[in-house]
């Protein structure tokens, strides 16, 4: 998958201003909301609901040539700047930025830069550069990685800084199969004499082990430095790595720890997020880590199962159907619990579809009362529903048409009102009796959401 050759940061909005639809702005880091702990809360009282597009070329120069835009897809925005226009413009609030964790680029045939370490030599490294100096990180990609974070703030959005990545590592089909080469923990790359492949297979998957503890060491040492960068801010969440092999287990549950206790004495603490990947890091182990949030592999492809609150749960598109434009992914995976998010390929019209679909998503999750809603497949025949049974009610029919929506628990009238989930139009319903089930019939043609809330 070609998501797994990058490392990336991963971004949030925090809630909106009054321009942006009045909601309070957020006072602290994200922390599991313990009152429904499929939701981080900011400190304000309300669950964050968190969605939104992402792709890799928007940090580092050797994507695509640029730091965001390029040639090889048209249509994508032409600076950070902009493309933080698109998230605001979609009400989007969840993004992935990708920064490359290896030196040298197999499709552009250019350098990433910045680099964390600095290239002292004496020597030259694989891709052409001077060798590094494991021992001396580079300030420039400190300095511009705050300088990212920072500007994200200024939108009122949340950052996750993503440390390691696997796709550094030859674990991928061609041309990714040689990524390791030019990889600074490469034995040919560094002046250090570190070997992150030492049984020679050509793939350095032991970089992301705890076999090498001199590698260990520096991983820890970049780590803090990343947190001493970010970690003063409020808009921070470090995820570890994306899409590594199953023998990453404790080396990631180490470095997780490894943050916790680190920021256990600082003024501010934030989450950790763990990712899964498909033929490695599994859905139970992901469950059963001390990060406070999970992006599981495959589990749309179960049916989307609805989220217990024992983490909370991002669901990436990419790790959930590669390249998938349909925003029936977004309802289905916001009503069982969950946080989508979308790799966006900026390929064409048709992904505008589901940038519009988050944005409508986010808007009823700010709109209802989030934190008191839980997904209840029983109640409704589609079995999408989010609900705080007697009180308040969203339902999504993928196919349209009619919906029995069980509102026993409801004693009086309901108001209702229908939206396209795309269009985000409204179009009012009739007042609803509880006490029984009821069979509501959507209003125009095509998948709908319908909404119930007690009646005054």
């Amino acid at each position: 998958m070609l998501s797994g050759v990058f490392v990336g940061l991963i971004l949030f909005a925090m809630p909106a201003d009054a321009s942006d639809g009045g909601i309070t702005p957020a006072l602290g880091p994200l922390t599991v909301f313990k009152a429904n702990p499929r939701y981080f809360t900011d400190g304000s009282g309300r669950a964050v609901y968190l969605t939104g597009s992402h792709n890799w070329d928007t940090f580092q120069i050797g994507f695509e040539g640029t730091t965001i835009g390029g040639t090889l897809r048209a249509g994508r925005p032409g600076t950070f700047a902009e493309y933080l226009d698109v998230l605001q413009k979609h009400r989007h609030n969840f993004i992935r930025l990708w920064i490359a964790d290896t030196a040298w680029s197999p499709i552009t045939k250019a350098p990433f830069e910045p680099q964390p370490y600095v290239r002292t030599g004496p020597g030259k490294a694989t891709d052409g550069g001077l060798k590094f100096d494991l021992e001396k990180l580079n300030q420039a990609y400190f300095d511009e990685l705050r300088k990212r974070v920072v500007a994200a703030r200024e939108r009122r959005m949340y950052v996750a800084v993503m440390l390691f990545n696997a796709g550094g590592t030859s674990r991928y089909a061609a041309p990714f199969n040689k990524t390791w080469d030019y990889h600074p923990f490469h034995k040919s790359n560094n002046v250090n004499s570190i070997d992150g492949d030492p049984n020679g297979d050509g793939q350095g998957r032991e970089y992301h082990t705890l076999q090498i503890p001199a590698i260990t060491r520096m991983h820890e040492t970049y780590v803090r430095k990343v947190i001493d960068t970010v970690g003063d801010l409020d808009n921070v969440l470090y995820e570890i790595t994306n899409e590594s092999r199953a023998e990453s287990k404790d080396w990631q549950y180490h470095l997780i720890k490894f943050i916790h206790d680190e920021e256990a004495a600082r003024t501010k603490q934030h989450p950790v997020l763990m990712s899964g990947d498909s033929g490695g890091v599994l859905i139970d182990v992901l469950f059963a880590s001390p990060a406070e949030a999970v992006a599981p592999n495959g589990l749309a492809k179960g049916g989307f199962p609805a989220a217990t609150g024992m983490k909370v749960v991002i669901l990436d598109s990419d790790h959930n159907g590669s390249t998938r434009s349909d925003p029936e992914f977004v309802w289905k995976a916001f009503l069982r619990g969950h946080h989508p998010i979308v790799m966006d390929w900026w390929s064409g019209p048709e992904w505008e579809p589901i940038r519009s679909a988050m944005g409508h998503a986010r808007t009823y999750a700010e709109r209802i009362n989030l934190a008191a809603m839980t997904p209840q497949n029983d109640l409704s025949s589609t079995e999408f529903c989010l609900a705080d049974p007697g009180r308040e009610y969203l339902v999504y029919l993928p196919s349209g048409g009619t919906v029995t929506v069980d509102l026993t628990a409801a004693n009086g009238k309901l108001n209702s009102e229908w939206m396209h989930p795309v269009k985000g139009t409204i179009t009012p319903g009739e007042t609803i009796s509880g006490g029984g089930k009821r069979t509501l019939a959507a209003p125009f043609r095509g998948h709908a959401v319908v909404y119930l809330w007690k009646a005054k």
